[in-house]
């Protein structure tokens, strides 16, 4: 059994979620983080010394933090080739795919647009400011938009770990009240993941509490 620390609001914890829901893993997740606090306790402190969620916890008494090195860490050991090759020349592949969309993406995503647009209230919100750094997110979009022209997932042929990393951002992206550039192939691509079960349970979430009136 798993065991995960952070609050399910949160788009690190969605993306490890999402890839145990995908991977078929039985697991048990506590509330912590934001309004749920938690972080600063000294049982936290000895899971992660950062005092950031995610945390994981292997049936095996494996203790990991940092969202990447959790979903790798789970791919290796519960995920099939199809999802994390064993050779190393494809998994690079969708490592380096993956890695794009958690440095470059979600960088260009999170604090620039989503937090300006949600979690800045609205008397202090900027729109020129943000149609400026949704411009600047589409076009690193763009790169996804050509990834997709012969590929029906970002890495390839099959669904991988590219995908969580990279997938879950969108939720947010075509959620939020922004004006969003015309990227067809992405769309489409985004609506097969919101026909996955485990995406619409982890990861279409409300993240009401987090918006600042």
């Amino acid at each position: 059994m798993l065991k995960v620390w952070g609050r399910k609001t949160s788009s690190n914890v969605q993306a490890l979620m999402w890839c145990i829901g995908e991977l078929g893993l039985e697991y048990e997740r506590s509330d912590i983080g934001h309004s749920f606090g938690g972080t600063d306790t000294e049982a936290f402190r000895r899971l992660n010394p950062n005092q950031t969620i995610p945390v994981l916890q292997d049936a095996n008494g494996q203790t990991i933090w940092e969202t990447g090195a959790i979903l790798r860490y789970l791919a290796d050991r519960y995920g099939p080739e199809s999802f994390w090759p064993e050779q190393p020349q494809d998994r690079a592949q969708v490592d380096m795919w993956a890695e794009w969309s958690k440095i470059t993406i979600a960088m260009a995503f999170t604090a620039p647009v989503f937090w300006r647009v949600v979690r800045t209230p609205r008397e202090a919100q900027d729109w020129n400011q943000i149609r400026r750094a949704v411009a600047a997110l589409e076009s690193k979009l763009e790169i996804a938009e050509q990834r997709l022209t012969n590929n029906p997932f970002l890495a390839g042929p099959d669904f991988t770990l590219a995908d969580i990393q990279f997938g879950h951002i969108l939720y947010r992206y075509y959620d939020i009240d922004i004006d969003r550039a015309d990227l067809p192939r992405l769309k489409r691509y985004y609506h097969r993941l919101t026909e996955r079960i485990a995406f619409r349970e982890h990861v279409m979430v409300s993240y009401e509490d987090l918006r600042e009136s």
